[in-house]
């Protein structure tokens, strides 16, 4: 059975930025990997590879797919939620020996909050060594949000007796369907929320939007800049 579009390109991402930025005998921190393929960092010949995620994440089977396939890199695995929790106080000697830290799932989840946003960077920030990488994956929160500033301006512009007609809160195409809660004027900065259904899936799953420019102006000793991949 083939793999929905979405899917394949979003591996395609996955597969681009480590072939770019991941060099053999690494060492790869990856943050919320409890649904990661590990095939792939033993195609990028990385040395050593520390999993990181959540309790009740996954996290157990990944741990149990290295085991029992012995990948070429050692491995590591710890239960933290990298952006509530310091993860200096539970690998104190892994502390800026990191040679990429990758957030290739649930990145948009830490807008939830200011303070959940913070706390991954600095937990990124203390992981890397000088010159490392962190790469991550995100829906376009700025393309996701012009669409729907027009989804509102039309409906706003709307004669009353076509309006029944129109949900401005929504974003429909013939592969994907984006569900706002709330009307707002302004792009939140945190907190946004958003049901995101492709039309081969069964149920939508929630996101956040990301606000980049204040992801970019953060980090301190991070510098951080975006690469899209339209679709």
């Amino acid at each position: 059975m083939s793999q929905p579009t979405q899917q394949r390109l979003y591996d395609f991402a996955k597969m681009a930025l480590i072939n770019i930025f991941v060099h053999p005998y690494a060492t790869v921190c990856d943050l919320y990997c409890g649904d990661a393929d590990a095939d792939k960092w033993a195609h990028a010949q990385i040395g050593h590879y520390i999993g990181i995620d959540a309790p009740s994440s996954g996290i157990d089977q990944m741990r149990e797919t290295w085991e029992t396939h012995r990948k070429s890199y050692t491995a590591e695995f710890f239960e933290l939620d990298p952006c509530t929790e310091n993860i200096e106080t539970h690998l104190e000697e892994k502390t800026n020996m990191t040679d990429v830290v990758c957030c290739l799932q649930h990145l948009q989840l830490c807008f939830e909050t200011e303070e959940k946003a913070r706390k991954l960077l600095h937990n990124v920030s203390s992981l890397l060594k000088p010159g490392g990488y962190f790469l991550g994956i995100t829906p376009d929160s700025s393309t996701i949000w012009a669409k729907y500033q027009r989804n509102v301006e039309a409906y706003h512009n709307k004669s009353s007796s076509m309006k029944p007609n129109i949900v401005p809160n929504c974003i429909r195409t013939e592969n994907y369907m984006i569900t706002f809660e709330v009307e707002e004027e302004k792009f939140p900065l945190f907190g946004k929320k958003y049901q995101l259904k492709f039309a081969n899936d069964v149920s939508a799953e929630t996101y956040c939007l990301v606000h980049f420019p204040s992801f970019i102006s953060w980090p301190g000793k991070l510098v951080l800049s975006t690469w899209r991949f339209k679709i």
